[in-house]
């Protein structure tokens, strides 16, 4: 059987201007580079990002560091799948399960980090973990059922994702605590809970949408 590729579904707020950025990069890249070497950046990346939310436990200037991993894991992350494109050198499977197992190994890593950083508690890292996980399981349990790949859900995608997170690094670096209703809590646990909330309604909106589609589809005459 032919391998047919899943239609990319990308409506996140920065999704238009990204493309066209990430277009502007791509042919600007020397031709030494190929999207093996951008996936790899993207993961070593995070993989850093994560040790420097561990090492601001000891000094919180290592958020800026975070902050600098971050956009080096966006523009390898980002920027691998358009280059292929590019240059006309796609490899839909192998391309898609690379990028995706190094996102899973990626995510891990970060959140692990952000965990040892004191700037959050374990059960919030830990639930974002998860939560980021079921949403990445559904998202590809739909590629294979519907041939759709959701990079975006709602208005939030990858690029969203780390843009919240560097914006709360530099107010966390400032004030690493905030009030609400009258409690005090850590930023990064209010944010995290926030996070997870967020994620909870995506993944039960999307499995049910999905759900729904795939019983009419395959209805029982």
């Amino acid at each position: 059987m032919k391998f047919v590729n899943a239609v990319r579904v990308h409506d996140a707020l920065t999704a238009r201007v990204e493309k066209r950025v990430l277009v502007w990069l791509a042919n600007r890249m020397p031709r030494a580079i190929h999207s093996d070497h951008l996936t790899a950046l993207a993961l070593v990346a995070q993989v850093l990002a994560g040790a420097a939310y561990a090492a601001a436990s000891h000094d919180s200037r290592a958020l800026w560091l975070v902050n600098v991993f971050l956009a080096l894991n966006w523009f390898g992350d980002s920027l691998d799948g358009t280059l292929a494109r590019i240059r006309n050198q796609q490899r839909p499977r192998y391309g898609f399960y690379v990028d995706h197992v190094a996102d899973t190994f990626g995510a891990f890593a970060l959140l692990a980090g952000l965990g040892f950083s004191g700037y959050v508690h374990w059960p919030i890292a830990a639930g974002m973990l998860v939560c980021f996980y079921a949403l990445a399981i559904e998202s590809y349990l739909a590629t294979y059922t519907i041939g759709r790949f959701h990079v975006s859900h709602g208005l939030f995608g990858p690029t969203e994702i780390r843009l919240l997170l560097a914006a709360g690094n530099i107010y966390a670096w400032m004030h690493p605590h905030v009030n609400v209703a009258g409690r005090r809590f850590l930023l990064f646990d209010a944010g995290g809970a926030v996070a997870i909330a967020g994620m909870l309604a995506m993944l039960l909106i999307a499995s049910l949408r999905h759900t729904a589609f795939l019983y009419r589809e395959e209805r029982v005459r």
